[in-house]
C-alpha cells in the first residue's frame, strides 16, 4: 500500500494543526494527532526548537516527540515572519502552544485574536495550571511532581523522587489532545471552535486521585510505595544467581498453590499460617525473608520459564536500552526507523516507540521523519501564497529561514 493510500485510512486526514510548542508537553499533543494522520505544522524560531540541540537526559526529546510533522521557521518578531503565521494559522483547524501565559497573545497568537480570525478554529492551551492561584507560576514536570504528591509517593519516606519518565508533560499532551478531538467533533455538529486547556498540575493531581481516594474512604494516608503495606505478601522484586534482579508475584490463593507447586515449595503450602493471601500478608516480612533464601540460587531466565509456563506475573528488570532488543517489540513492530534530523549522528537512523495503540490490527507508523530545522519552510509559504520572489526577501531579512 503506498503512503498516500496508508495516509487516507487514518482518523484525522484532512486536519490542519499547527504547533507553536517546545520542550515534551505541546510536541506530544502534536505527534498524537499527527501519528493520528493529521497535517501537522511545528512553527520554529529561526534558530530553532531548543530541544533540537539538548545533551544528556533531553537528547531524545526532539527525535522522540516532533516525527510525523512538517517544519517552517519564522521570526515571529519581524512583521513578515508574523504575518506568515497568521496566514498558517488561518488555515489550521487546530493551533497548540505552551508556552508562558501571555507570550502568544503578545504576537497576537492567542486564542481571543485567532478566534476572531477563524471562528472554526480549535485552540489548545498547553499550561502549568489551569486558570486560578497558581497560573503564574513556572512550572515543570519536577515542579508538579513535588507540589502534586508524585515525588512523595514515588521516593523513600523523606526523599522525594520524580517518576523515571516526563509523565506530567507526556500525558498533558495526551489530554490536550483528547481534548483537540473532542473539540474537533462538537465543531462538527455546531460550526464553532473553543479553547482547549490541558494542564501539568492538573494532570499530576489526576494521577495521584487513586491515593486520594484512599485517603478519603479509609482515613490512613497512603504510604509511599516502598513502603506500602502491600495487598499480596508475594509482590516484590528478587536478587537472585549472579546478582540479577527479577519482579516476582502471586497475587491470589490459588497463584500461591501454582507458585509452591512449581518450585517445589510443599512445606510452605502445606503451613496452615500461609493458607490465606491475609495470612501472608501478616507474616509477609517473614515470608519474604524466607523466599529470598529460597530464590537466591536460581536465575532470572530458569524463574522467568517457570512463570511464564504457568502464567504466574513475573517482569525481568530491564534497562531502557535492552527494550530495543526486546523480541515482542521487535515482533509487533511497536519499534520504527527515523532519521535523526540534528547534532552529530544528523541523517543516520535510529528506532523510536510508536503509539501504543493499534487500528484495524494496525500500529500506527511514521510517515515523516523529524524535520530539519525550516525543511517545510518553502512548500508551507508557496501554499499560503507567497512567490519565490516574496520568500527570498523574508530570507534576506531573516523573517524566515
Amino acid at each position: 500500500m503506498s503512503a498516500a493510500a496508508e495516509e487516507k485510512r487514518l482518523p484525522l486526514t484532512g486536519i490542519r494543526v499547527v504547533e507553536f510548542t517546545h520542550m515534551v508537553m505541546g510536541p506530544t499533543c502534536g505527534m498524537v494527532l499527527a501519528d493520528l494522520g493529521a497535517e501537522v505544522i511545528k512553527v520554529e524560531p529561526i534558530d530553532g526548537d531548543r530541544t533540537r540541540h539538548l545533551l544528556g537526559a533531553g537528547a531524545g526529546f526532539f527525535p522522540m516527540f516532533n516525527r510525523n510533522k512538517k517544519s517552517i521557521a519564522l521570526d515571529l518578531r519581524h512583521p513578515r515572519g508574523l504575518e506568515a503565521a497568521l496566514r498558517l494559522c488561518a488555515t489550521a483547524d487546530v493551533v497548540a502552544q505552551n508556552f508562558r501565559p501571555g507570550t502568544m497573545d503578545k504576537y497576537g497568537l492567542g486564542h481571543a485574536a485567532l478566534g476572531k480570525l477563524n471562528p472554526r478554529l480549535v485552540y489548545v492551551n498547553h499550561t502549568g495550571f489551569l486558570p486560578g492561584p497558581y497560573e503564574h507560576r513556572t512550572a515543570l514536570d519536577e515542579v508538579v511532581q513535588m507540589m502534586g504528591g508524585l515525588a512523595y509517593m514515588t521516593g523513600r519516606p523523606g526523599d522525594p523522587l520524580r517518576a523515571g519518565t516526563s509523565v506530567n508533560d507526556i500525558m498533558g499532551g495526551m489530554f490536550g489532545a483528547i481534548g483537540a478531538m473532542a473539540a474537533l467533533m462538537q465543531r462538527a455538529q455546531t460550526g464553532k471552535g473553543q479553547e482547549v486547556q490541558s494542564a501539568l498540575f492538573e494532570n499530576n493531581v489526576f494521577l495521584v486521585g487513586q491515593h486520594m481516594l484512599q485517603y478519603a474512604i479509609t482515613g490512613q494516608a497512603a504510604a509511599p510505595m516502598p513502603e506500602r503495606i502491600s495487598a499480596w505478601a508475594l509482590y516484590d522484586v528478587f536478587t537472585v544467581k549472579n546478582g540479577e534482579q527479577i519482579f516476582l508475584a502471586a497475587v491470589s490463593d490459588a497463584q500461591w498453590t501454582v507458585f509452591c507447586d512449581a518450585l517445589g515449595f510443599d512445606d510452605l503450602k502445606a503451613d496452615p499460617t500461609l493458607r490465606t493471601n491475609n495470612d501472608r500478608v501478616r507474616l509477609r516480612p517473614t515470608l519474604l525473608a524466607d523466599l529470598r533464601r529460597r530464590l537466591a540460587d536460581r536465575s532470572a531466565a530458569e524463574l522467568s520459564a517457570i512463570f511464564e509456563a504457568r502464567g504466574l506475573p513475573f517482569a525481568p528488570i530491564v534497562r531502557p536500552e535492552d527494550l530495543y532488543e526486546d523480541p515482542h517489540l521487535k515482533a509487533t513492530g511497536g519499534l520504527a526507523d527515523i532519521r535523526l534530523p540534528d547534532g552529530e549522528r544528523a541523517g543516520q537512523s535510529a528506532q523510536t516507540t510508536l503509539f501504543p495503540i493499534t487500528l484495524a490490527g494496525e500500529r500506527l507508523g511514521v510517515r515523516l521523519d523529524p524535520p530539519t530545522l525550516g525543511e517545510h519552510t518553502r512548500e508551507l509559504l508557496a501554499e499560503l501564497g507567497y512567490g519565490d520572489a516574496q520568500v527570498a526577501a523574508m530570507q534576506a531579512e531573516s523573517a524566515v529561514a
